[in-house]
């Protein structure tokens, strides 16, 4: 992930750290909307597949993991370092057309990933999950300018109720399992980060194209035409009572 740089005093050829990014418009659409939504955001760059390709992940406000996958790799074919940057210093470099690598925040970077593999549950059509965030968006303004039963609610607690809630509940038609519990939360970081495409379809995107469903351990995703959301379900903790025994 090296660019070539001028030639220096002693006719040795420097090199400066590239972003290895190729597809610029794509990579754009991702981190304009992350700095909007969280101006301060790290974006972690990692390497996806032998076809130099590049996965962008962050995580929204509310706890969501996102990621969007574009084109990219240096020109030599070597495969992309794994690095974090600032999101909002990635665009800036980007939209002024530039290859050097933002400054380095690795240690920005401090949470988990889904598994690389993962498996299908369901399939849901676009246009409903634009309905749900659509709807929920609503009850929140709704609930903002009058309250709830006639009481006032903080905004903060009431976003996060409505985040919290189930939007979808998945049976499995395989295997026999638990629901598949799908949350405002995964709803609104695929919807807010344009990973379902134009409503209208514009741009090659389709209203009504298929998201699925997936699961990969304890984590729960929606995958969507431009990107995916994950979200890991708590862990349980199991509490153990300590007991007392007499000494000998």
């Amino acid at each position: 992930m090296t660019r070539p740089d001028t030639a220096g005093p002693d006719g040795a050829t420097s090199s400066t750290p590239g972003h290895g990014v190729t597809g610029v418009a794509d990579a754009g659409a991702f981190l304009a909307r992350l700095v909007r939504l969280d101006p301060v955001a790290p974006v972690r760059l990692r390497p996806a597949g032998a076809a130099g390709r590049v996965a962008l992940w962050a995580r929204l406000p509310w706890q969501v993991l996102v990621v969007r996958t574009v084109d990219g790799g240096p020109a030599d074919g070597a495969a992309a370092e794994d690095v974090t940057v600032a999101a909002a210093e990635l665009l800036a470099e980007l939209e002024r057309g530039g290859a050097a690598l933002p400054a380095r925040r690795d240690a920005q970077w401090r949470w988990p990933l889904p598994p690389a593999r993962s498996r299908p549950v369901e399939a849901l059509p676009s246009a409903e999950l634009r309905r749900i965030a659509h709807a929920a968006a609503g009850t929140l303004r709704t609930a903002s300018e009058h309250g709830v039963a006639g009481r006032a609610v903080g905004q903060r607690a009431l976003r996060d109720a409505l985040l919290d809630h189930v939007a979808v509940l998945v049976t499995p038609d395989g295997p026999p399992g638990p629901p598949v519990e799908v949350p405002q939360r995964l709803v609104q970081g695929l919807v807010r980060m344009g990973f379902l495409g134009a409503a209208d379809g514009a741009g090659g995107g389709s209203a009504e194209a298929a998201v699925q469903v997936r699961t990969a351990g304890r984590w729960v995703g929606l995958v969507g035409p431009y990107g995916a959301a994950w979200l890991q379900k708590a862990t349980d903790l199991a509490v153990t009572p300590l007991v007392t025994r007499p000494n000998g």
